[in-house]
């Protein structure tokens, strides 16, 4: 008992350690309470399309929750696959123009499926540096030597496959980067994998929906249903529902099914989002005015914020995600609760969340923001960070 209770002592004081390195170092998070839409103008969410509120979402999810439950019950392999998670899928692959595809129940679990069940000793992973952390847990847990390129850099990548001494190698990147939503090389990529025998995975979570007319980066490209190439998405962005996909060949469907540990011993996704997300596919495919506002809303933000702010400091993205540089973690903080006081949600990125350990604000566009609540969110916004300085 001595022993566990000085333990305890020496773990609660670790972590009042770890509370004040935060605090000195403003990177402490707290949970930012979602209001309701009337409330606040949101360039917060990752709610693209604005579909999460979608009626039509909410009947379908509704609906499979009076035929199937609240929960799929089970894993996948047990009792917990329905017929909607087969047209899910089945959906999924026809959107992105992919061969097949599998639903887990988060983005964040399907990143790390795919890359545990492909890694390992014999596969050398090369990664851009700014790729998400869930990709990055999927590294680290993969058990593969994990090699970073420069942001972008493709020849800096050749560089790291021309050592390989590895029989097998991955290349992960995003199609459209989630902290600056720049776009990533794609073809440039692909023809790299080719000729250097490797795996190309892109992670599609801020582009399904968004580029492509809503289909992704990867559809219409030489990407699309290529061998080489692996997609991963989520639904719980542009989709506005909940889970995640990995997209690719069937070989490596029955692959993931096999040895995906985050799909085997998983719950599986529940009925009601896979119905939502089904839904929201095809409102994509027969709405694309959606995307289009998207991207007008988008271009809107920034030709309002870019005269305001210092050169540089916006970055303009190519989806919905754009970002305003701030100086650091304290006037980023700082300007975020500015602007929520005032009724507007912008995202707030600090170190760790940050690849090159710049504070951001982050706004995302949605299709859904009429041109004064676009106007008086940049208002806002400028505002918010003349104040800081």
């Amino acid at each position: 008992l001595r022993d566990r209770t000085l333990m305890s002592r020496s773990m609660s004081r670790w972590l009042a350690e770890q509370a004040g390195v935060r605090t000195a170092r403003n990177v402490e998070r707290t949970l930012m309470t979602r209001l309701h839409d009337a409330e606040v103008i949101d360039l917060a969410s990752n709610d693209y399309l604005g579909l999460s509120r979608d009626p039509r979402l909410a009947e379908a999810a509704a609906e499979a929750i009076a035929r199937w439950g609240t929960s799929a019950t089970s894993s996948r392999l047990v009792a917990g696959t329905t017929q909607l998670h087969v047209d899910l899928e089945n959906a999924l692959a026809d959107l992105t123009g992919m061969e097949t595809g599998l639903a887990f129940s988060s983005g964040y679990l399907a990143n790390i499926g795919v890359l545990t069940a492909l890694g390992g000793p014999g596969t050398l992973i090369v990664a851009d540096a700014h790729c998400h952390a869930s990709l990055i847990d999927g590294f680290r847990l993969s058990r593969s030597r994990t090699e970073t390129y420069e942001h972008g850099d493709v020849a800096d990548a050749e560089r790291l496959l021309a050592d390989r001494t590895e029989p097998r190698a991955l290349i992960a990147t995003e199609s459209i980067f989630s902290v600056l939503g720049d776009e990533a090389p794609l073809d440039e990529l692909l023809d790299l994998a080719v000729r250097h025998d490797a795996m190309l995975l892109v992670d599609e979570a801020h582009s399904l929906g968004v580029t492509g007319a809503g289909r992704g980066s990867v559809f219409g490209t030489a990407l699309a249903g290529h061998p080489n190439v692996i997609v991963t998405a989520t639904l719980s962005k542009a989709l506005g529902s909940q889970g995640g996909a990995v997209l690719g060949s069937a070989a490596l469907r029955e692959h993931l099914i096999n040895r995906a540990r985050t799909f085997i011993f998983d719950t599986g996704l529940a009925p009601s989002a896979a119905a939502a997300a089904l839904t929201a596919i095809g409102i994509v495919i027969e709405e694309p005015e959606r995307v289009a506002s998207l991207h007008a809303n988008a271009e809107a933000i920034a030709n309002t914020l870019v005269p305001t702010l210092e050169p540089g400091q916006f970055d303009r993205g190519a989806g919905a995600v754009q970002s305003i540089r701030m100086p650091d973690a304290r006037t980023a903080l700082a300007a975020s609760l500015v602007a929520r006081a005032a009724g507007v949600a912008v995202g707030c990125f600090r170190p760790p969340s940050v690849p090159d350990n710049i504070s951001r604000l982050r706004l995302t566009a949605r299709a859904d923001l009429s041109s004064s609540e676009l106007d008086t969110a940049c208002t806002v916004i400028e505002r918010a960070i003349k104040e800081q300085k």
